[in-house]
C-alpha cells in the first residue's frame, strides 16, 4: 500500500477504529456466526479493521495508533451498548469512557 501523509494516517485509524466498532457489536448479532449476514459484515469489518490499522502504521508510531485504536473501538463499543442493548449509564462507566477519549485525544495532540 502507498505511504501516507500524517494527516491522511490519522483518518485511516479512525476509520479503522470504526471498524473496530462495527465487529464488535456485529458480534452480538452473529449469534455464535449461526447468522449468515452478520457473520459476513462482522468479519468485513475484522478484516478493514486490521487492513486499515496496518496501512496507518506507515505513518504513526505503532504504540500509539494500537492504543488509538483500541480507545476509538473501546468508546464506540461501549457507546453503542448504551444505546442499542440498553447497557448501564451509570456516572462513573460515563467518566470512565470520557478518560479513555482525554487518552486517545493526547495521543493525537503528542503525536505527530
Amino acid at each position: 500500500m502507498k505511504a501516507l501523509t500524517p494527516a491522511a494516517a490519522w483518518l485511516v485509524l479512525l476509520l479503522a477504529g470504526l471498524c473496530e466498532i462495527g465487529w464488535a457489536i456485529g458480534l452480538k448479532y452473529t449469534e455464535d456466526f449461526t447468522r449468515f449476514w452478520p457473520s459476513f459484515w462482522t468479519i468485513v469489518a475484522m478484516i478493514a479493521s486490521i487492513v486499515l490499522l496496518a496501512w496507518s502504521l506507515k505513518a504513526l508510531p505503532v504504540g500509539t495508533a494500537y492504543a488509538v485504536w483500541t480507545g476509538i473501538g473501546a468508546v464506540g463499543t461501549a457507546l453503542l451498548g448504551i444505546v442499542l442493548f440498553n447497557e448501564s449509564r451509570e456516572a462513573l462507566r460515563l467518566v470512565s469512557i470520557g478518560l479513555i477519549v482525554v487518552g486517545i485525544l493526547g495521543l493525537k495532540l503528542v503525536t505527530k
